[in-house]
């Protein structure tokens, strides 16, 4: 079954790559200049020729039978097929035929066949060919009546029993017209199946769009169409077929400089109509999605289909494509220009694909720097593919600074890949970090600060850019040409990369300076403390050589705190809320007996009345036994903010 799901699977691309070629070959033929090259030739007096208007309304209805074509289903679009197949054995078998009555009056011959060698020979050829094709139609028609498609062998049947030359020339015509006349008849017996196709089909579709909506219709069809499959494999069809003809028309070797611009022209001339420029997106999109599925797999194995991202799918990429061809008018342009322009795009293109490779990578090796793995092969992938990341892009764009004369475009490519190198340095300077905790086997002090400046310096250097960008774009559009599309995609590019990004940066510098003004504000646990509580930090599992109190006295490390109260301002055990407050002078001097454990009643909680003896909880240790109960029940606490930086 599953052999049989691919082959079905392939079939129903297959059989309507032929229905978008047709379009794309409807799109590109001009009418005007067609009747005028007729009017010029031999051709002019073809009564076929005469009107105008009626090859015009073929050529609409070429449109509609091409569209029928695309969406009919896979059962019906195989049965066409195969009509289609067996009228081009029909045809076959009467050009065999008439060759066969031709290569006889060219002879003259009308003896008996035996007694001439030529002439056997002649009539064995053409009998076999003649019975393969008669085969062959009963078993693509499924029929066993194999008379319906043996009128060609009349001419053969007339000359084994000595018919006259010139009666066997009549003979091939009666043949020909027998054909036609079964073909006619099946025409016209098949004539309401179209009509009953559509009537079927709008039933359908009527039925679908009452009851789930034109979203739902839409969303199906691209499902059993396959659409994005569908238009890679016609636009590589039409990518292959015209390096065929370049190389076919070419006896000299090509050198590599060559090669390069024959490339580039020929994706240009397979992106000249709509069509085919979809095609080109769709292809894109799978190309961009295996290079992504190359790097996942590159860094973590079969893993890597585990957890698949959803995020990374290529769609970016080929949504990039189309973008910059609609707002540059891609398809109008003359050859040349269209491939200097898609050199360009296909920049803009590579560096969004590098950008989704550090997307994918960023996570994997700060998260292989932060854990005990010590697989070397697992460090050597990451490492290596992190300085390709860093290298590649800083040599593309100085390329493009070499070979291109700089615009708003151009401007972009480069800043997005000194900014993919940046990130790549950032990453690699925190995953060096790590790897020395790792080696120093205890804590590095401050690292989540070292972190915050690591990724508030290549956010702000990044922030500076985008609005390096903004500022020459606006100028080129106030002082430059003016176009809607290019003015929407600075409005974007100033909201996304500029405000939101001004906006989180100042948004995570606030939560920092909040958490340590609450740090601060908390008192410092003393030796003896530490001593008493005898415990560990319930945030990171490791021993306190320095802890500090917050209000429901709980002890935890200074820096775990401030980690947590990056994300939420409550008690990682008691989830109560963390207030600023000002820190007593004798504060670090409180002996443990004196810190009461937090009061049940959160609105009694912090206002420093005495508690009642009979009330006071039972300590262990100097330590509340509800409280070391609520430590054994740490697990509010996580542990996997250790290292994690907050932008």
């Amino acid at each position: 079954m599953l052999v049989k799901d691919k082959l079905e699977a392939v079939l129903n691309v297959g059989l309507r790559v032929p229905s978008i070629m047709l379009l794309e070959v409807l799109y590109r033929w001009d009418v005007s200049s067609f009747f005028q090259k007729i009017q010029r030739s031999s051709l002019n007096n073809n009564p076929l020729f005469q009107y105008k208007y009626l090859a015009l309304y073929l050529h609409y209805v070429g449109y509609i039978l091409s569209l029928v074509l695309l969406t009919l289903p896979r059962q019906h679009l195989v049965k066409l097929y195969l009509y289609v197949l067996t009228a081009l054995l029909l045809f076959a078998g009467h050009q065999v035929s008439r060759d066969y009555v031709r290569s006889e009056l060219d002879s003259g011959y009308e003896g008996p066949l035996y007694l001439e060698a030529l002439s056997m020979n002649r009539f064995s050829t053409a009998l076999i060919a003649q019975l393969v094709v008669c085969t062959l139609c009963s078993c693509v028609m499924q029929t066993k009546r194999i008379w319906l498609f043996s009128a060609h062998l009349l001419p053969l049947v007339a000359r084994l029993c000595l018919v006259p030359l010139e009666t066997i020339v009549f003979i091939n015509r009666f043949a020909m017209i027998f054909t036609g006349l079964e073909v006619i008849y099946f025409l016209a017996s098949n004539l309401l199946v179209p009509y009953n196709l559509a009537k079927t089909a709008y039933r359908e579709l009527v039925q679908v769009v009452e009851v789930y909506g034109l979203l739902a219709l839409g969303m199906s069809l691209w499902n059993q169409l396959v659409l994005p499959v569908l238009f890679m494999c016609f636009w590589l069809v039409l990518f292959a077929l015209q390096i065929y003809t370049y190389f076919s028309s070419r006896d000299k070797p090509t050198s590599r400089e060559r090669l390069l611009f024959l490339f580039l022209t020929s994706i240009a001339e397979c992106c000249s109509t709509p069509y085919s420029l979809l095609g080109l997106v769709f292809t894109v999109s799978f190309v961009a999605l295996g290079v992504l599925t190359l790097c996942k797999f590159y860094l973590q194995g079969y893993r890597a289909f585990m957890n698949d991202n959803t995020m990374h799918r290529g769609m970016t990429e080929g949504i990039t494509l189309l973008i910059l061809a609609v707002q540059t008018g891609l398809i109008e342009l003359q050859v040349i220009h269209r491939a200097f322009l898609l050199s360009i795009i296909l920049f803009i293109v590579v560096a969004s694909i590098l950008q989704s490779m550090l997307e994918i990578a960023d996570p994997i090796v700060l998260a292989l720097g932060a854990s005990r793995d010590k697989s070397l092969w697992k460090h050597f992938r990451a490492v290596s593919l992190c300085l390709f990341l860093l290298v590649f892009p800083a040599y593309m764009a100085y390329m493009i600074c070499q070979f291109f004369h700089m615009d708003f475009w151009l401007l972009i490519i480069i800043s997005s890949s000194i900014l993919t190198s940046l990130q790549v340095l950032g990453t690699l300077l925190i995953y060096i970090l790590f790897m020395v905790e790792e080696v120093r086997k205890e804590p590095v002090q401050n690292m989540d600060d070292v972190i915050y400046y690591v990724n508030g310096t290549y956010r702000l250097l990044e922030f500076l850019v985008a609005l390096v960008v903004v500022a020459y774009g606006v100028s080129e559009t106030v002082f430059g040409e003016w176009t809607v599309m290019g003015s929407t995609i600075i409005f974007i590019h100033s909201y996304y990369n500029v405000w939101l990004r001004a906006q989180l940066g100042w948004q995570s510098f606030l939560m920092r300076r909040d958490a340590v003004t609450k740090i601060k504000s908390l008192p410092t646990a003393s030796d003896l403390q530490l001593e008493q509580y005898n415990d560990i930090c319930a945030i990171c599992y490791q021993d306190m050589k320095s802890a500090v109190i917050t209000p429901c006295s709980h002890f935890f490390h200074a820096g775990c705190l401030k980690k947590w109260l990056y994300v939420q301002e409550t008690c990682p055990l008691c989830h109560k809320q963390l207030k600023s407050q000002s820190q007593p002078a004798n504060a670090t001097a409180a002996p443990a007996q004196d810190i009461l454990p937090a009061n049940p009643n959160p609105a009694e909680a912090g206002q420093g009345e005495p508690v009642a003896e009979e009330n006071k909880t039972v300590t262990q240790n100097g330590v509340p036994v509800e409280e070391s109960q609520a430590r054994s029940s740490s697990s509010h606490a996580n542990p996997e903010l250790i290292g994690v930086p907050i932008f």
